[in-house]
């Protein structure tokens, strides 16, 4: 089989692994294809969302070719494009898309997307996220949960502690999606892309769609006695 005849079926495969969605772990046949169908199921099952971005390198477009710049990650200093991820607390991927040029920041995605819109329409949606989403927790309190505010100055050493305490354990619920995301990153195309640019969204869906065919299988992650009494406290 020749190099030309395998890059005509990727081309035809690719768009039907991409528009097939994503899986929906003990729900056979259900898939989630839009923002609004996961916060949709979130709702109705009670799930709560863990929301984080990453970022993929990809060519360097050529010298003096438009939108240029808007590729540069000011994190990362490359070409890079970025996507959101969505997991349950289980590590399940739920949902990956809402492609954007790298040097966007993921507080004018989070506008851009639609996630703030979604989280007004389904008032009983909670999610946790990290620093990137500063904005959700300020229009959103009883919705989303962010890593605390360092305290300022010169603050009493109890209240540092507290802090970190509390830190810690807000990372530690979220870290979850980190792992969904590693096991995306596990795909050569993911990890850097070679392919044109304007294909990028395509593949990055039919990879992620196949994801979460795997992780849909895995059961549910059971609570340890830490996040159990985290419950209780949260509870009272």
């Amino acid at each position: 089989m020749t190099r030309p005849t395998v890059t005509r079926a990727l081309h035809e495969i690719r768009p039907l692994l991409a528009a097939r969605g994503f899986a929906v772990p003990d729900r056979p046949g259900l898939r989630l294809r839009t923002l609004a169908d996961v916060f949709a199921y979130a709702q109705a099952e009670d799930v709560e969302l863990r929301i984080d971005g990453t970022e993929t390198q990809v060519r360097r477009p050529k010298a003096g070719c438009p939108g240029r710049k808007a590729f540069v990650s000011g994190k990362k200093k490359q070409n890079t494009a970025k996507t959101t991820t969505i997991s349950d607390g289980s590590g399940r991927l739920l949902w990956s898309g809402a492609d954007r040029p790298g040097r966007m920041h993921d507080q004018t995605a989070m506008r851009t997307e639609g996630i703030a819109e979604q989280l007004r329409l389904h008032p009983d949606v909670r999610a946790k996220v990290d620093e990137g989403y500063r904005a959700l927790p300020t229009t959103s309190p009883q919705q989303v949960q962010a890593p605390p505010r360092k305290p300022k100055g010169e603050a009493p050493l109890g209240e540092r502690y507290a802090w970190r305490e509390e830190r810690r354990r807000q990372s530690s619920a979220r870290i979850c999606v980190e792992h969904t995301i590693g096991e995306e990153k596990k795909w050569r195309p993911l990890q850097r892309y070679l392919g044109r640019r304007e294909s990028y969204a395509e593949t990055h869906a039919a990879i992620a769609g196949l994801v979460s065919d795997r992780a849909a299988r895995r059961p549910a992650r059971r609570r340890t006695s830490s996040e159990l009494v985290l419950a209780r406290q949260t509870a009272y």
